[in-house]
């Protein structure tokens, strides 16, 4: 389908933002989770995402809330906090990870529209 990078192991897979839109374009169900502040979210996030703030003290709980044999996609700002939940994912039982590549930064540098709360 597309060429996206596997990391060390078959959970979590790195999408760019074209592979990403086709991700939600294909697949309509998958949940799509920006892991910045609800700050951050509210000035521009990806259509569909829901916010869970990777730095609240609630986060673990709120992604054990989450089926963990649904494909989700994570993205953050830059790729630094969706790189550091990723532990925390598969900690929790988590079978398959995407996360967008850049974060919401290269989404948006390729054109790809967000939208603001």
């Amino acid at each position: 389908m597309f060429n996206c990078k596997a990391q060390n192991d078959d959970i979590v897979t790195k999408v760019t933002p074209e592979e990403l839109e086709v991700l939600l374009t294909e697949q309509k169900e998958m949940k799509l989770i920006d892991v910045r502040t609800p700050e951050e979210f509210g000035a521009g996030h990806i259509s569909r995402a829901e916010n869970i703030n990777f730095f609240s003290e609630n986060f673990s709980k709120s992604l054990a809330e989450l089926d963990k044999e649904e494909p989700l996609i994570i993205y953050c700002k830059s790729g630094r906090r969706s790189g550091k939940s990723i532990a925390i994912f598969k900690e929790l039982g988590f079978t398959k990870i995407y996360e967008l590549e850049g974060g919401v930064l290269n989404w948006k540098s390729k054109d790809f529209e967000v939208k603001t709360k």
